[in-house]
């Protein structure tokens, strides 16, 4: 027999302050915890190894290498579900400048394939597929590079008159883009734009109106007036603990064009947040599939499979974001044939299982708003998950867990932010009565919406 109670939270009340509050889409964006960005481009083709600094700057001569030759995004689609993400999201452009569909406003795309009369669409495609499966489907769009047209960093090369004209074209036909990107589709997920999309005060395309205001139930990803999730730091998939939804800018620059505050440390204000910042923000935590033995491939390259990593690594990359508060984003990589490589989908099958294992089933089934779980016999637990609800915002600031033994209560463990979902994997298993949590302090009275326990200690995190 399982007991579940309602014990009362007891907080030091920080100094009152109005706390930045989640929109929809920001709250659809933590709760959505995995999801999967596909990353197909010319490159893939071209038979030569990735080199992001290369690719920047030296066109695909032939477009017509791009030929999958059993190319199905519903197979990309259903490996991403495998792996237990909720979302998927598609490179519709990349550095090249190619895009995956075929756009009326930039004719260097699918279209000129020749592929299906010029109508193949890999992104209306997946798109469909997505919502086929139960996915929501999100769109990456590469503006700030395109070694076709010969744009670095937002700006088209020339000088003079020329560049300007040519600079000009170039915005108009972004714009357009995502205007397309918007409107071809229906409701989209996340719009993610490859190292923000700068400013229009700068000379960049103004895309933010446009996202605005045709999407505007989407997460803005992002720009540098507004981003509406972080970055988390590095494309290691995982965040520093604590690591708090909130941030002190509205928005976070890329690279050398961040604020100094945000760059610093290598980039550790990103990785942690900001428990008293002006705006909520919260983390995405990165990183590729075949990320392993010192590789970081985010597209195909042939006998690159022993860069994928384990599943162990996997779990452990979803206990330092997912169970941070941070959103995981796995990115997976088709190869030439156009499907997921298989040992790319056995792995991803094999974490979702994994994690489905280590998670699915807590001792005492969720109940909203327990905060301390009594049992009829003392239990062995080893893992605990706890859930902040954030409609009103982040509120705890500092917690204890505390188990009952001989009926005394004494703490196993302590910890500062909570936020959407906080994953605790003790050092040592503990036998007890009771397992409860205090909170210490709080701004306002904070809520819990999960409160799980777990017994996972025979259970083996590899394969």
């Amino acid at each position: 027999m399982f007991l579940l109670a309602i014990w009362v939270f007891l907080p030091v009340i920080l100094q009152a302050q109005t706390l930045p509050k989640p929109s929809n889409a920001q709250l659809a964006w933590q709760q959505a915890e995995l999801g999967v960005i596909f990353h197909y481009d010319l490159h893939v083709f071209d038979g030569k190894a990735y080199s992001q600094g290369n690719n920047r700057i030296t066109p695909i001569q032939d477009i017509h290498v791009f030929n999958p030759s059993q190319l199905d995004v519903e197979q990309w689609v259903i490996s991403a579900k495998q792996a237990g993400a909720t979302f998927a999201m598609i490179t519709a452009s990349h550095e090249s400048g190619f895009v995956l569909y075929p756009s009326k406003a930039n004719p260097y795309n699918t279209k000129a394939l020749g592929w299906s009369n010029g109508k193949q669409d890999l992104v209306g495609d997946f798109i469909k597929a997505c919502r086929k499966h139960g996915l929501k489907p999100g769109v990456y769009l590469g503006i700030r590079w395109n070694s076709y047209l010969g744009v670095q960093d937002f700006v088209v090369e020339g000088e003079g008159e020329i560049q300007a004209r040519r600079q000009k074209f170039y915005n108009q036909m972004v714009e357009e883009m995502v205007k397309e990107i918007c409107t071809w589709y229906g409701p989209l997920f996340k719009i993610w734009f490859d190292g923000g999309a700068s400013h229009p005060d700068k000379g960049a395309p103004n895309v933010l109106p446009i996202v605005k205001k045709y999407q505007p139930d989407c997460l803005f990803y992002h720009n540098d007036q507004l981003a509406e999730a972080r970055w988390g730091g590095s494309e290691s998939g995982t965040v520093d603990y604590p690591c708090w939804s909130t941030f002190p800018y509205h928005f976070t620059g890329s690279g050398e064009s961040a604020p100094n505050a945000i760059w610093k440390d290598d980039y550790k204000l990103l990785k942690s947040g900001d428990p008293d910042g002006e705006y909520y923000m919260p983390a995405m935590a990165d990183a590729p599939l075949r990320g392993d033995n010192g590789r970081h491939e985010w597209f195909w390259e042939p006998n690159d499979e022993h860069s994928i990593f384990s599943v162990s690594k996997l779990v452990e990359m979803y206990h330092r974001s997912v169970g941070r508060n941070a959103t995981l984003v796995l990115g997976v990589t088709p190869d030439t044939s156009g499907l997921v490589p298989q040992a790319d989908r056995n792995r991803l099958q094999e974490f979702g299982v994994q994690v489905k294992k280590l998670y699915q089933f807590p001792i005492i089934p969720a109940a909203k708003t327990a905060s301390q779980l009594s049992f009829k016999h003392k239990q062995v637990i080893d893992r605990i998950m706890l859930g902040e609800d954030l409609v009103q915002g982040q509120k705890i600031r500092a917690f204890r867990i505390q188990v009952q033994v001989a009926g005394e209560w004494k703490d196993i463990y302590s910890g500062t932010a909570i936020g959407h979902k906080h994953l605790i994997v003790l050092e040592t298993s503990v036998s007890c009565n009771a397992i409860r949590i205090v909170v210490d302090q709080a701004v306002g009275k904070p809520q819990l919406n999960v409160f799980n326990v777990y017994e996972t200690s025979n259970d083996n995190d590899d394969f």
